[in-house]
């Protein structure tokens, strides 16, 4: 029986390069805390230099612990969770009727024509003049702001399922055609897989719109929710807690897109074998 013998020297070249490979291709995680530790100290020191007081510019560990203070008292969970609340209820009706709205679109040219000019049109109209009328509409808070979340993520996730549904080639469905498919197994097995990757694209903005929907409403008319806390913490002058509740809010908002991106990379597999 023969044995290969790799002497230490290789061994350890061989570390050394997967070592590399590795850090080349995780570079953009490794620098991501570096890159904040960085920041963090910039704004310490602009702090320590010029001697702002804690109502003009906290530093970093009156912001943590004025988080950590309004966690522990169940301030900051409070108002989150009515917030996520809303977010989650207006994407999901926006997701819903969107998909289901830009797919006859996209079958439909006819349709699509007619009901288009009006569809732009709404996209014009400013959240401060929609605002009163779902008021007077809907006398639920979190059904209001939900609501607004909807009409401002609506538009992108529609955009992008009519140009992925009609971004299928028509040779795929001309071969779809020829082996009897009916329209359940060219939706299936044709249309969605193939406009997967730009819907994607569309539910990643829808997110993040509703993210700001809801927040910007909250900050006009809400007595409730993070975007009060701000308006709160700002009329209080505790800097430290609006500090803290904008990180939150931020943390929140990159926690839903990185859920949204996991999302793509476990339905969309296939991708991974692209070049």
């Amino acid at each position: 029986m023969n044995h290969t013998l790799v002497s230490p020297t290789t061994h350890h070249w061989n570390l050394e390069m997967r070592l590399s490979r590795w850090f080349r291709k995780n570079i953009q995680y490794i620098l991501i805390p570096f890159a904040l530790a960085l920041a963090l100290t910039a704004w310490e020191a602009i702090i320590q230099i010029n001697q702002y007081p804690a109502f003009i510019l906290p530093t970093p560990r009156q912001v943590a612990a004025s988080f950590i203070e309004n966690w522990s008292n169940g301030i900051i969970p409070y108002h989150l969770q009515i917030t996520l609340f809303e977010i989650v209820l207006g994407f999901s009706v926006s997701f819903a009727f969107a998909t289901s709205v830009g797919y006859v679109l996209a079958k439909s040219p006819l349709i699509e024509k007619i009901v288009s000019p009006y569809l732009v049109a709404t996209q014009a109209i400013p959240l401060v003049a929609l605002g009163p009328l779902i008021v007077i509409w809907i006398n639920t808070g979190p059904v209001q702001n939900a609501l607004i979340a909807a009409l401002v993520s609506f538009f992108p996730m529609l955009v992008n399922t009519i140009v992925g549904i009609r971004g299928v080639r028509s040779e795929y469905r001309a071969l779809m055609r020829s082996f009897s498919a009916s329209r359940w197994q060219v939706l299936t097995k044709l249309e969605l897989p193939a406009a997967l990757p730009v819907f994607f694209g569309g539910v990643r903005v829808g997110v993040t719109l509703s993210v700001i929907g809801v927040v910007v409403v909250e900050l006009l008319w809400a007595d409730r929710g993070l975007g009060f806390l701000i308006n709160f913490a700002r009329g209080a002058l505790d800097t430290p807690l609006l500090f803290a509740t904008v990180a939150t809010l931020s943390t929140m908002a990159i926690g839903l897109y990185i859920l949204v991106a996991i999302l793509e990379r476990v339905v969309i597999r296939w991708r991974r074998s692209e070049p």
